[in-house]
């Protein structure tokens, strides 16, 4: 039986870490902010977003909800965006994603200010993970990835990491990031030939593809560490799974992420961590 790397343990311990530097910041007057901009009312976003409150009031974090009707205009978008970048109280925005279809998401994420984009939706944070330079934040799921192992133990440094999937919102950085920490990365998608063998070949395996059951039984060995990135429902469409086919893997493996339960537990947390490292920038 694999071990299970749950994901509370690891946000609650990062909330805790972040109550004093909360408090440093309230004593220079200083009240961590986080505006949420959301576009219509999907379930996911209202999912995510009551994590985001949770977590973040309990590091002592605000809220501001930016919420726009589904048919909202371009306009109504950017001149959102442009009243978060010019308001000094607050110091970090979420941006959902994806935008409806009918609004132009890429300029979207460039209006916003890369100091207040804790989520790494503009250009500027990407070319932050990929030079390891702050400018701007890392994808807090990635960040989450690399902050579960390092809770658990798991040393990157020399280890052989496969990466499935090569979205910029976790695939790409992740593998940088890892590559960051003396990982040697492979990078796979569904389309990659032989993808099981890939996989085995892998100490940590990191799912990320977007799709349920891409990783099988047929993909993993003894010894390996799973972390499973995917949210989807089952074919019943009755409770949530993961991109990795966790009844088959998990008797195999040494350790693998619960679906739900996981890194989704710990992409709150990474949110409330951005959200105070870009308030403490300006002191």
């Amino acid at each position: 039986m694999a071990k299970l790397l749950k994901g509370l343990p690891v946000a609650k311990e990062l909330v805790s870490r972040l109550v004093p530097r909360v408090e440093a910041l309230k004593a220079k007057s200083i009240v961590p902010t986080l505006a949420i901009v959301r576009v219509g009312a999907r379930e996911d976003d209202l999912a995510y977003e009551r994590g985001a409150n949770k977590r973040c009031a309990a590091a002592g974090i605000e809220v501001r909800t930016f919420s726009l009707p589904e048919d909202c205009t371009q306009e109504e978008l950017i001149a959102t965006i442009d009243e978060i970048n010019g308001d000094d109280g607050i110091h970090g925005c979420l941006l959902f994603r994806p935008l409806p279809a009918e609004l132009d998401e890429q300029a979207a994420c460039a209006a916003l200010d890369p100091a207040k984009d804790v989520d790494c939706a503009c250009d500027l944070s990407l070319l932050g993970v990929l030079c390891n330079r702050d400018l701007g934040f890392a994808p807090c799921t990635a960040e989450a990835c690399v902050e579960l192992l390092d809770h658990y133990g798991y040393d990157l440094c020399g280890a052989n990491v496969t990466v499935v999937g090569r979205s910029l919102v976790i695939g790409k950085p992740v593998s940088l990031m890892m590559q960051t920490r003396n990982a040697t990365v492979t990078m796979c998608h569904t389309r990659t030939r032989d993808l099981a063998a890939a996989c085995r070949n892998a100490d940590v395996l990191v799912v990320a593809a977007g799709h349920a059951n891409t990783v099988g039984k047929s993909c993993v060995r003894e010894g390996q560490v799973v972390v499973d990135v995917g949210i989807n429902w089952d074919e019943d469409a009755q409770a949530l799974c993961g991109d990795v086919a966790f009844g088959e893997v998990e008797p195999k493996v040494a350790a693998i992420t619960p679906v739900p339960g996981g890194v989704g537990s710990v992409t709150t947390a990474i949110l409330a961590k951005h959200v105070v490292e870009a308030a403490e920038r300006l002191v």
